[in-house]
């Protein structure tokens, strides 16, 4: 069943030209089309599906800043001021607001691994604040039980998942900027060796500048460009409960189990990490540059199915230009959620908060994670293909940091100031083997 998700009308004309296209409508490619309009730039937005219908509504909904990767943490600063004036400049309900988050332990070498990130933090400006075991108990006090410690995170907040990337995409449309859903792009033209065009199942739009924001799907539509972009996928599962009488912490976080409330009451609930991997030929190639990360995560990946293989977005395969492609046979990622991982998530969810024993299952769902071999995004024009600017492989922290990435990704498009240096998100850290033409397939 798939999350709660706000309907936006498509723009009735694909237009001849523009002077950006965005493949992509989840949180990135929205906020990217954006800022652009708002610089008076022309732009189209192609979404294959439904605006935010993937990853993007699929998320815990968390915007942190808390125990960011050091080449994250500007990003995510930004984006949390932004999320802020979104809402003011366009009155747009993002269901944004900064709640704070809450950290519970009973890990000795987690809460110092905190503590470490703490002292890190302060001197990138960024405020936290340890917990003892009697104010981590006293923030905790819904789950009834002691705690070592923890940390609350008081300028850091949610936004809800359901509405987000739509409420972006309705005030990008009132910017001038077109939308157009159920309308795939198959691939790229070139003149000259760069981006003269975007080739959709709808027409061409010219163009000499495409923005690739298309999540789990980039890797196999770059490969159609002989870009190699090394992405692999997870398939995690959330559930969401009905609201409750007792008044429970806006976002929490055990080993066990995290619960986030919505807007609406609605509690969201997931357990950190824990996900299925699908095995495909696109996971198979890139497997070698993922060891590392799987190594570290072994405890909580199980074996999944072949559902991804049936879902396409991991193709190895060419497709043509002028017949439907992979994203036209499936519109929308909505894979099965895990029945296993999502009846243990309200088992430990119950035992962290006895509160929800009351509530009752309202959706469940599953979504699939891209991820890069270091964890951070590839952000930037790629090499060899002027015009060609890659935004993707967030890693599951695109949401959080979709304000600060989809300006970042604005000013490297129309040549404006960086927001934050991108130096550290630069397509070409995934040289040598890991970039570069395909020549093993």
């Amino acid at each position: 069943m798939s999350p709660p998700l706000r309907h936006i009308q498509t723009s009735p004309t694909l237009p001849a030209s523009a002077d950006v296209v965005v493949i992509g409508g989840g949180i990135i490619g929205v906020f990217t089309a954006y800022y652009l309009a708002k610089r008076g730039v022309s732009v189209a937005l192609v979404e294959k599906g439904r605006i935010g219908a993937e990853q993007s509504s699929r998320n815990w909904g968390w915007c942190r800043q808390q125990n960011r990767d050091a080449r994250e943490l500007p990003l995510a600063t930004k984006s949390l001021d932004l999320w802020e004036q979104f809402a003011a400049e366009t009155g747009e309900d993002t269901g944004f607001h900064r709640c704070g988050l809450l950290y519970l332990s009973n890990d000795e070498a987690e809460i110092s691994g905190w503590a470490s990130w703490r002292d890190f933090a302060k001197t990138a400006g960024v405020t936290t604040h340890m917990l003892s075991s009697r104010e981590a108990a006293e923030r905790g006090q819904a789950t009834g039980r002691a705690w070592k410690g923890g940390v609350f995170s008081p300028s850091d907040g949610t936004a809800d998942p359901g509405k987000a990337a739509p409420a972006v995409a309705a005030a990008f449309i009132k910017l001038g900027g077109s939308v157009h859903q159920d309308c795939a792009a198959r691939g790229i033209e070139t003149e000259g060796g760069r981006v003269s065009g975007v080739i959709t199942e709808a027409g061409v739009i010219k163009t000499r500048t495409v923005v690739m924001a298309g999540g789990a799907w980039a890797s196999s539509f770059c490969r159609q460009l002989d870009i190699r972009f090394p992405q692999a996928s997870i398939r995690q599962s959330i559930l969401s409960v009905s609201p409750v009488e007792q008044r429970l912490p806006a976002a929490v976080v055990s080993a066990g189990v995290s619960a986030t409330r919505r807007n609406d009451g609605r509690y969201a609930l997931a357990i950190s990490g824990r996900a299925r991997v699908d095995p495909t030929g696109q996971f198979l190639r890139f497997a070698p540059q993922f060891v590392p990360m799987f190594a570290k995560r072994w405890r909580n990946l199980r074996p999944g199915s072949l559902e991804a293989i049936r879902s396409g977005h991991e193709t190895l395969a060419r497709w043509r230009l002028d017949a439907p492609t992979p994203m036209e046979r499936m519109r929308i990622l909505d894979p099965t959620p895990d029945p296993v991982s999502i009846k243990e998530t309200h088992r430990r969810a119950v035992e962290l908060l006895p509160q929800l024993r009351a509530a009752k299952i309202t959706h469940a769902w599953a979504g699939y994670i891209d991820s890069t071999p270091d964890g951070v995004p590839g952000i930037g024009e790629v090499p060899g293909l002027p015009g060609f600017i890659l935004a993707a492989g967030f890693s599951g922290h695109g949401f959080g940091i979709g304000p600060g990435a989809g300006h970042l990704i604005a000013d490297l498009a129309s040549g404006g100031e960086p927001i934050v240096d991108p130096v550290p998100y630069r397509p070409e850290r995934f040289s040598g083997s890991a970039w570069g033409k395909v020549a093993d397939f």
